[in-house]
């Protein structure tokens, strides 16, 4: 399917999806048209709100970018919550060196390439484990997620736990001048914002208009026939796992820096996980990643307002984000086997 038949194929994939989700709240007695117009009023009819929206955009929209490499070279890259909390661990011990004679502004950017080096190094495992011992990079990945989630209770409860006390709640706040700056009236960082975007733009040119991108795409559409272009498959997916874990933990610095300005044990708020879901249902093409990103995000900062509106529990917008992704499986599924067909 082209890049041209993309948006017809999301409206394909969104309708049916809507169209369930709004039987089942019929159904229940709830009007599909009340938890629109509650879930638009709680993330982009206001800038304050619509700021909520960005800030869970741009986790969001590191992670998927990172998978579109990963997925790009035919490979499932389930640990990103692992390199997701890598990043914010690196960025944390950056971080804590703020009574150094190093500026606030160096300090913040030693914290981001940390993150990212921590993140690449954690891609980088899973695709050791992966072309040396081989385990499947599912497996190995959630392994890795694992060890990840207890290093960062270990900092927290151990080394780097509040002073006086250690509590689960986290770390103690950086210094004020550590914060990444949010003008006033906005929840997000532009800086972050910026660097979400350059980014972005940073994969779509890798992906679409360099060599390096096209043996990602010949590596993930057959390893066997690439290496007769003399392309080294263990070795692109090995390149592409670094990068997808670096783009990560990119999410995982902005999350310590700018969201909870401190380390917490569920410092990635699932964010890893649900780009796994986003980057599906865009079918690994990098144009509707951002746009299906901002969908999840508004329908996540959104359903906040359901319980304090209409008494409903904001699960249902994962009720809505999981019928999406379903459908998604189903066109995706519907559509190889007419080129099977095809084929046959």
């Amino acid at each position: 399917m082209t890049s041209s038949l993309g948006i017809p194929r999301f409206i394909i994939i969104t309708v049916p999806a809507l169209g369930v989700v709004s039987l089942l709240l019929l159904s229940l007695g709830i009007s599909p048209l009340t938890i629109a117009i509650t879930l638009a009023r709680g993330s982009v009819l206001s800038w304050l709100k619509f700021n909520h929206v960005l800030s869970v955009w741009i986790p969001l929209l590191l992670c998927s970018c990172g998978l579109l490499f990963t997925f790009r070279a035919g490979l499932w890259n389930i640990g990103i919550e692992g390199q997701v909390v890598c990043g914010a661990i690196g960025a944390t011990l950056v971080l804590r060196l703020g009574n150094t004679y190093l500026p606030a502004a160096m300090l913040l950017s030693l914290s981001f390439l940390s993150a990212f080096l921590a993140g690449g190094v954690w891609g980088a495992l899973a695709g050791f484990l992966k072309n040396r011992g081989g385990v499947n990079e599912i497996f190995g990945g959630l392994g890795l997620n694992f060890v990840a989630q207890g290093a960062i209770l270990w900092f927290i409860l151990g080394p780097w736990k509040r002073e006086g006390m250690a509590s689960m709640s986290g770390t103690d706040l950086f210094a004020r001048e550590l914060w990444m700056w949010v003008p006033r009236g906005w929840r997000t960082a532009p800086a972050a914002l910026i660097l979400t975007v350059t980014v972005f733009l940073f994969t779509a040119f890798i992906l679409s208009a360099t060599r390096f991108g096209l043996k990602i795409k010949a590596v993930g559409l057959n390893p066997k026939a690439s290496r007769l272009f003399g392309i080294n498959p263990d070795l692109t997916g090995f390149t592409a796992m670094i990068i997808g874990g670096g783009l990560a933990g990119l999410a995982g610095a902005v999350q310590v820096s700018c969201v909870y300005h401190r380390l917490i044990p569920s410092i990635s708020s699932g964010y890893g996980y649900l780009a796994l879901l986003i980057v599906m249902l865009a079918n690994y093409k990098v144009t509707l990643t951002p746009i299906i990103c901002l969908l999840f995000a508004c329908l996540t900062a959104g359903s906040i307002q359901l319980p304090i509106t209409l008494q409903i529990d904001s699960s249902l917008s994962g009720v809505i984000q999981g019928t999406l992704v379903l459908s998604g499986l189903l066109a995706h599924g519907l559509q190889q086997r007419r080129l099977l067909r095809k084929g046959s």
